[in-house]
């Protein structure tokens, strides 16, 4: 379902308003890694297009298919987001959009700690999360097979505060492209100039 998926959804004013955040707050030549990819386009394809490093994961090998085609300037890895291991502050920026309620909800506490690991001081984590407390459901969707999974939006907060991230934006809104709502929250790992905040945040 690649392909029904990328011709779906591939447009959204909603994402492109968060990706725009994001953007907005990256240094020049930023390494960027995006949690569930798809097909790379458009996050990644602009992100590359703008000057930076730009790593793609997915769990779905034609998705990395996809994306490696219509994004040679990026870097892709096939593999479950919960199985990686990347060294401390390796990234200037790290989103997941539409990916996070894809991992079951008991993962993603300890997803959402590693992540601020792998952000260096003053890196941004961009996220979509699902509202409400909705565990482990697998149904039909897009005549496939499909998990989902997501906390409510007060644990939510509380595991990325948790991770010793700063949150800057948080709304719900209401997506464009489906009859859907998500939770979107992009916090900041604090830096020397946030002074006592970055000396007694959490240790990774």
């Amino acid at each position: 379902m690649a392909e029904v998926y990328l011709d779906r959804f591939s447009r959204s004013v909603v994402r492109d308003r968060w990706l725009g955040h994001l953007i907005a707050h990256l240094p020049e030549g930023a390494s960027v890694l995006d949690l569930g990819c798809g097909a790379g386009v458009p996050v990644v394809r602009h992100l590359v297009g703008l000057g930076h490093r730009v790593t793609g994961v997915d769990g779905s090998a034609r998705q990395i298919s996809l994306a490696r085609a219509h994004v040679p300037g990026a870097t892709f890895l096939h593999t479950d987001m919960t199985a990686l291991d990347w060294p401390n502050a390796s990234f200037d920026g790290i989103a997941a959009f539409y990916s996070m309620t894809h991992v079951p909800a008991a993962e993603q506490g300890p997803l959402i700690g590693r992540i601020g690991a792998w952000l260096r001081p003053g890196g941004i984590f961009l996220a979509s999360f699902g509202t409400g407390a909705a565990h482990d459901w697998t149904g039909e969707w897009l005549g496939t097979d499909m998990f989902f999974s997501h906390n409510d939006e007060v644990t939510t907060s509380t595991l990325i505060r948790a991770a010793g991230l700063r949150q800057m934006r948080v709304e719900t809104m209401k997506q464009d492209d489906e009859d859907a709502r998500f939770l979107w929250i992009m916090a900041r790992k604090p830096d020397r100039s946030d002074g006592r905040a970055y000396l007694t945040a959490p240790m990774p």
